[in-house]
């Protein structure tokens, strides 16, 4: 149980930083990350997923932004989540 637990504060935690930086849309685009990239449910999301997710959640951003520092901090950001 300890397991799930640490599991659903991973996604809050990966969903509140991407919130900072995409508002009310970081919820629904770090779902649809987890669905489409790691093919399974965003509750599922686990400390293992993270570098994977990683990867996609800064080409993503990249795209959707040139701003190569604000990309940058989210991703440092997202890291310290899986520590």
């Amino acid at each position: 149980m300890v397991t799930a637990a640490r599991d659903t504060e991973i996604y809050d935690q990966t969903v509140e930083i991407v919130r900072y930086y995409l508002g009310p849309a970081g919820k629904r685009y770090i779902d649809r990350q987890v669905k489409f990239h790691l093919k399974k449910s965003p509750k599922d999301l686990s400390a293992a997923d993270l570098k994977q997710l990683l990867e996609w959640i800064r080409v993503s951003l990249a795209l959707l932004t040139d701003d190569q520092t604000m990309v940058d901090e989210a991703v440092s950001k997202l890291k310290k989540v899986s520590s």
